[in-house]
């Protein structure tokens, strides 16, 4: 195969507001205040996402061989799932009737209803089901509900009676697919397609080239194909390992031109609209590999073989380069009938160009000011190119640098401050921040998950992000055009392990970008969830929301367990014990009064489900005790400074919070032990993954004072040289002291022959210990 809603418009708009009112809390549910859904039992219609309004009523229709299908007003309007659902579960599929049906189903476009498009109503009653829209997008959406309301029993399928109005808090809402750094068969890609649409997510979003592989077929250069696409070998293992290990297998492949039709095509009918990525400036080393001319040194390159970010990227200041990408995007732009092309504009260096004549020699003709600057004509250029093809370009982030293009849509990943200020600046945007969209962080922080990037990202984070910035006022908020997960394929290998990173999270991210934000509640999601599970049952999905989690809480004196499940029931032991039936029952925080090891189990109808929990906590003299920082920790490293003393020690996989970082900056922390006392052992972890940018520190200097006016140095280190995490424990000579001062030095800016050189380099650090 592999070749190479948002408002209660849809209550009639003569209601008083009290009726509207009684009418959506009727729609919710009483039981949604009482914060326990699910031990009570869910009664509402599992119909995600959750639509904007459905009233329950009496009744059912049953579904039954002799049953007709109409459809007026629409002559594409694809219904696969549904037929091949309903064969699935009676063994029969509908016939069309080419008239309006009584006792039947009847799926009819009206221009006249006031919804907005891809809007629906759904009525089902015992005398048959009729779905109403404006467009053909809005039928397709209420036939998915539909089949979320099918109940079957012995082959017979009834329907619950509901009135259903329903439509799309934003119009956009994606998820993003790299099959550069490893390729997925047109056979999965159409799966996931397949329940993309199932739950209203209405573009795709193609990552097809990167440094690891270009995966496009381009006729007029060759090269692409039998060079780009390929790989010598490919990292085994995650990147952060060092030295890195090889498979020494060569691997790549692409998708023809005719391939991309048919999945475009494909995604059309599910009313799915496909946006290509072609990677510029950056990320071009597959390209350069094949077309060395391309690049600001003249090469050799070769198609890269691990996961990063890399110095060779395209010469802007060659006339080459931009005929090479007009050229390919001329054949790119007839196979997406979409409105958008994305060039990327993410991640690219600028040291190349810095050094590059051409370069230097455009900067200087175009009056530009420095690379940046260069990065932003470059997108300008590009886009004023595809603009008089008819086409627009959506870019990462990062093409805010230099100066925003004039009609570029912004999605913003690194956090939410690039949509702010693309916004700010009236541009499009969707929200896509790694932080709770980044589809190939972990899921769970159990020891048996699969590599995956980094981060930690449980469901969730996922469902609870809210995509619309505060910080922007009513006018400004109206260029947030929507939401897109992305789903970064380094890790996984293949489309088994590419499920389970997708779902079930990218289905909370399609109840984010569609239902209303008011309508949303987590335990309301996970009952429907856990109903939705039979149309998940082909795929390898995640049941990471079954995991007990665990806090330290009340100043580390005791330790919390929880679950999202509250029907279910924690066992736990401390005797390092797998825990049964017979274990002890959870029913409030654990007290710490010394080091302890954690093992709980959630149990289901007297069995266990999920995977156990297993929390080490160390206590020492620190524990709980106040901490004082000089500097606050970054990015995803910014967190309590008592999370440095709350017993549990940060993960090797640095996910699970418990890490404080700085780029570029050095670490000053110190711990108020209360009162005086003997102290003989001080120590803190720290990591050491240079292939992730994280370098001990140059110096650890820990010091000891009474008074927190004179301090006493009394250990040092400077070598670490553990591959990970490097506890500094030191025993000390016996001395009095109240506070413990722990200083350690960044490298700064990380040196050459150090991936990321150049730039600033990260240090992190955990959990200090006093003996």
């Amino acid at each position: 195969m592999l070749k190479g809603f948002t408002t209660m418009c849809f209550l009639n708009r003569a209601l008083s507001e009290r009726v509207k009112w009684l009418a959506l809390i009727f729609a919710l549910g009483i039981q949604f205040f009482s914060g326990n859904i699910l031990a009570q039992g869910y009664s509402g219609s599992s119909i995600i996402p959750k639509p904007a309004l459905e009233l329950k009523r009496s009744g059912s229709f049953a579904i039954q061989k002799t049953t007709r299908l109409h459809i007026s007003g629409s002559d594409h309007l694809s219904t696969a799932f549904f037929d091949q659902y309903l064969k699935d579960l009676s063994g029969f599929t509908l016939l069309r009737s080419n008239r309006p049906v009584s006792k039947g189903i009847n799926l009819m476009v009206d221009t006249h209803l006031k919804l907005k498009s891809e809007g629906y109503l759904l009525d089902v009653s015992q005398n048959g089901i009729t779905v109403k829209a404006i467009d053909e997008k809005g039928l397709f959406y209420g036939l998915q509900s539909l089949v979320q309301l099918f109940r079957e029993k012995n082959k017979i399928i009834t329907v619950p009676a509901y009135h259903i109005q329903d439509e799309p808090r934003f119009a956009y809402r994606g998820m993003h697919l790299d099959v550069a750094r490893h390729l997925f068969s047109v056979q999965s890609i159409k799966k996931w397609l397949d329940l993309l649409a199932f739950y209203k997510i209405n573009t795709f979003h193609w990552h097809l080239t990167d440094d690891q592989g270009w995966r496009i077929e381009i006729k007029k250069y060759p090269l692409l194909q039998s060079v780009s696409a390929y790989r010598d070998e490919t990292l085994v293992g995650h990147k952060r390992a060092d030295p890195h290990r090889f498979d020494g297998k060569r691997y790549g492949g692409y998708y023809t031109q005719e391939e991309v039709k048919d999945i475009v095509a494909y995604a059309s009918a599910r009313q799915i609209t496909t946006i290509p990525e072609i990677e510029m400036p950056g990320h071009a080393q597959a390209v350069l590999a094949a077309y060395p001319q391309l690049g600001c040194t003249g090469g050799p390159y070769q198609t890269a073989t691990y996961w990063g970010v890399f110095e060779d990227v395209f010469c802007a200041g060659n006339e080459k380069t931009f005929q090479f990408l007009e050229d390919v995007l001329d054949e790119v732009i007839p196979l997406f009938p979409s409105a958008y092309i994305h060039i990327g504009g993410d991640e690219c260096p600028k040291n190349r160009w810095h050094n590059c004549p051409k370069c230097q020699k455009r900067i200087k003709a175009e009056q530009l000011n420095g690379e940046h600057e260069l990065q932003a004509y470059f997108i300008a250029r590009i886009e004023r190119y595809l603009n008089a093809k008819g086409k627009k370009i959506i870019g990462w982030d990062e093409i805010l640098e230099g100066g925003l293009a004039p009609d570029a849509t912004v999605m913003s990943w690194r956090g939410l401050e690039g949509g702010i200020a693309a916004a700010r600046l009236k541009h499009d945007v969707i929200m896509t921040p790694e932080k709770f969209l980044y589809l190939d962080y972990y899921q769970s922080l159990n020891k048996t998950e699969q590599t995956a990037a980094g981060g930690y990202l449980p469901l969730k984070k996922v469902y609870d992000y809210e995509p619309m910035p505060a910080e922007l006022n009513p006018e400004q908020q109206q260029y947030i055009k929507g939401v897109q997960a992305n789903v970064w394929s380094e890790y996984l290998s293949d489309a088994s392990k590419a499920e389970y990173m997708i779902f079930p999270r990218v289905i909370a991210v399609a109840e984010t970008a569609w239902s209303r934000k008011e309508n949303k509640l987590y335990a309301d999601f996970l009952a429907r969830l856990m109903a939705n599970r039979r149309f998940l049952k082909k795929l390898n999905y995640s049941t990471a929301f079954y995991d007990i989690t665990g806090a330290s809480i009340n100043d580390a004196k005791a330790f919390a367990l929880s679950t999202d499940l509250p029907n279910d029931e924690i066992r736990y032991t401390l005797n390092d014990k797998k825990p049964d039936l017979g274990s002890t029952k959870y029913s409030g925080p654990i007290p710490i009064t010394q080091s302890l090891r954690i093992k709980a189990q959630l149990f289901r109808a007297a069995k266990p489900v999920g995977n156990m929990f297993e929390q080490v906590i160390l206590k020492s003299m620190a524990t709980g005790k106040k901490v004082t920082l000089t500097h606050s920790g970054q990015g995803n490293y910014n967190i309590d400074a008592q999370r440095l003393t709350n017993g549990i020690q940060g993960s090797y996989l640095y996910n699970n919070g418990e890490w404080l970082g700085l780029s570029g900056g050095d670490f000053e922390a110190v711990v108020d032990l209360g009162e005086e006392k003997t102290i003989r052992e001080v120590g803190i972890n720290t990591l050491n993954y240079k292939w992730q940018k994280m370098h001990p520190p140059k110096l650890l200097l820990i010091e000891v004072s009474t008074d927190q006016q004179v301090y006493t140095e009394v250990s040092r280190q400077t070598v670490f040289s553990v591959e990970g995490i490097n506890m500094a424990l030191h025993k000390i000579n016996p001395a009095k002291a109240r506070y413990v001062r722990i200083k350690a030095s960044n490298i700064g800016i990380i040196p050459d022959g150090f991936y990321g050189a150049g730039t600033k380099a990260w240090l992190l650090l955990d959990e200090i210990i006093v003996n």
